[in-house]
């Protein structure tokens, strides 16, 4: 089967680098056409150097990064270091990136991508705040319909929120921006904290990674050290949930997770719960489904497909 081709849009996040480590280790499934930035997790001068890293971790120093927006469309930025330290990939000591940064605007490559690429055949993984693709879509509406799928990390429903009672962080950052693109009409994937928390890193799991032998397997391993650290000590549970490699795993293996096709809305206007995701699981309103939202996963083999791809990198 033609592999995927995807444009990863992301603001790395240790977890955002175990979704790009799973799809450069995964070239039969999916072709990374690029990856670009957003600022999210950590600003954008960090998003658009750990992209650079885990590429080269990943001996991918060909796939082209871009930056992107900066700040959410109407809204201050709203920064997460306090889960994934000051540079986003704390844990591990990294090396600087020597790969360059493509020159022009994540904005206009995706625009450009689209355009270029026979319609219906590119996929967007967005794993961080959706600035950057409402900005594309709000420039080039042209480009709207020739999106094969978005396949997204973002939003909650039964899960509730992670940055404030209702609000998923993603979908919090940039509220306006998601707005824009669960109303686009492109086919939607969600993948929820309701999938999300559900994917947890465990002692065995990470020591899988460590057992690799490698030095993806032992960066990963102290990535998920350092980053289950806040979860573990915010919900008392064994490890932290992998959100964004859900989003490259669905498209590996879709039948590791369950869902159904619901209406998703997100708010925008409520200060009590702005950026949540108001999920009609059970079809109690008159609107029509927008998104395929996961419930359901399996972690064990989710994690065992997670472990073999970073095996071959």
């Amino acid at each position: 089967m033609t592999p995927r081709k995807i444009i990863i849009d992301t603001d790395p996040g240790q977890d955002d680098a175990f979704a790009i480590l799973l799809a450069l280790g995964s070239p039969e499934d999916v072709d990374v056409l690029g990856i670009t930035a957003v600022a999210g997790n950590v600003p954008l001068n960090w998003t658009e150097r750990n992209a650079r890293i885990v590429c080269e971790l990943a001996g991918r120093a060909d796939i082209k990064v871009y930056a992107g927006c900066d700040r959410p469309l109407k809204r201050k930025l709203v920064t997460a270091e306090h889960v994934h330290g000051k540079t986003g990939l704390d844990g591990p000591v990294m090396v600087e990136p020597t790969m360059a940064l493509q020159p022009g605007h994540a904005v206009d490559f995706i625009i450009d991508t689209l355009r270029r690429e026979p319609a219906g055949t590119v996929t967007l993984c967005p794993l961080g705040p959706l600035t950057n693709i409402a900005t594309a879509f709000q420039k080039a509406p042209d480009v709207v319909e020739r999106i094969q799928q978005i396949v997204l990390m973002g939003g909650g429903c039964f899960e509730g929120g992670n940055i404030t009672p209702v609000a998923e962080f993603n979908i919090f950052v940039d509220p306006e921006a998601a707005d824009i693109v669960f109303r686009a009409g492109v086919p939607l994937v969600v993948m929820p904290l309701d999938v999300t928390h559900k994917a947890l890193t465990t002692k065995a799991r990470v020591a899988a990674f460590r057992a690799l032998g490698t030095n993806v397997g032992r960066v990963a391993a102290e990535w998920a050290d350092f980053f289950e650290r806040f979860d573990k000590e915010k919900y008392g549970s064994e490890g932290a949930p992998l959100h964004d490699p859900c989003v490259i795993a669905w498209l590996i293996r879709p039948e590791l997770f369950t869902g159904r096709r619901v209406n998703v809305t997100v708010e925008v206007q409520s200060e009590l719960t702005m950026g949540q995701t108001v999920t009609d699981w059970w079809g109690v309103t008159d609107r029509a489904p927008n998104a395929l939202f996961m419930g359901g996963i399996d972690a064990d083999g989710f994690f065992a497909l997670l472990t073999e791809r970073l095996g071959r990198l």
